[in-house]
């Protein structure tokens, strides 16, 4: 048997934050009060957050009509490409026709059966029309660059919908944040916040702690540990239950003792050093049974006695991780 009495009831405990910040307008749950999960814990005041989906949702609706509009604008220069393209065969068929005129009143002119006012009328037509094909292909070259920098306005305005979209989502998320829901079931406890407290976004404002859930934390000498291993038998006596013993298992050893983990672990590299025996917490679960009938709450004070007959080394982590 190895006891000791450097042990107390732990649990996983949840620490409940604040997501946005603002005025807290109603508080649904009081202290120690079991809750489950999803229930309503608090409530802060959703005024400006309705109002910023409300702008959210404008801001998109404006991106989408920009969209749309530019859509139309597309269409539009798609339509003056077609029409200056029929323009540009309208004007090579003018010219095909000042170019045969040119050339039948080149050869009459030969035989002075035309002037040479005649000919220098259709060369003058003849430059005309050619002139007009240029000014023709010109158009589609300037209707195609329009309908190109539409596009990618368009591409831009795309993704300004989606800009908004983003923001419109962000804001009924902050919105739904100013309702405070718990977690997991368990106890409330530890509330900070009260009706009109203003809470800033990240502030601590409750824990629950998961009664049904709670175990016992023993911290063992070093020199306890060599006989002890997952699965051994407890028995445990809590200082609020006088004359009762609890019973239950050793669910783990930690890897490494309390003093590793601590905030400020010891450096015994230099100064004198004076040999401290070392803890290491064992954590143990309580029969269900006994959990029921005699609530566990974070805490409190408890006296483990380990059966070291009991218990398998083939299901402790340190045995597990040195046959890998």
């Amino acid at each position: 048997m190895e006891t000791t009495d450097d042990a107390y009831v732990n649990a996983d405990i949840t620490v409940i934050l604040s997501k946005v910040s603002g005025y807290v307008s109603s508080v649904e749950r009081d202290d120690n009060a079991y809750v489950k999960a999803g229930d309503v814990l608090f409530r802060i005041d959703d005024g400006d957050y309705r109002l910023a989906v409300e702008a959210a949702r404008n801001s998109l609706a404006s991106a989408k009509a920009t969209v749309d509009r530019i859509s139309d604008q597309i269409k539009a220069g798609e339509v003056s490409i077609s029409e200056a393209q029929a323009g540009l065969l309208a004007a090579q068929a003018a010219k095909e026709d000042t170019d045969l005129t040119y050339e039948r009143r080149s050869k009459l002119t030969v035989n002075n059966v035309v002037s040479q006012a005649s000919l220098d009328s259709a060369r003058t037509a003849q430059k005309s029309a050619d002139a007009n094909v240029q000014k023709a292909a010109a158009a589609i070259d300037l209707a195609k660059a329009n309908v190109e920098v539409l596009k990618s306005q368009k591409q831009e305005a795309v993704q300004a919908v989606k800009a908004a979209e983003t923001a419109l989502e962000k804001a009924k998320r902050d919105l739904g944040f100013t309702i405070v829901r718990a977690p997991v079931d368990g106890i409330l406890g530890n509330r900070a916040a009260q009706v009109g407290s203003f809470l800033q976004a990240g502030s601590r404002v409750a824990a629950i702690v998961p009664i049904s859930e709670a175990h016992v934390d023993a911290n063992f000498k070093e020199t306890q540990l060599g006989k002890i291993y997952p699965g051994a038998e407890v028995s445990m006596s809590v200082d609020a239950y006088p004359g009762q013993v609890l019973t239950g298992r050793v669910k783990s050893i930690s890897p490494a003792t309390g003093s590793v983990f601590s905030l400020l672990p010891s450096e015994n590299a230099t100064g004198n050093f004076t040999k401290v025996v070392q803890r290491v917490p064992v954590k143990i679960e309580v029969d269900p049974d006994d959990a029921r009938t005699h609530p566990l709450r974070a805490g409190m004070s408890v006296i483990v006695e380990v059966d070291t007959r009991t218990g398998s080394p083939a299901s402790d982590g340190a045995e597990l991780a040195l046959r890998q």
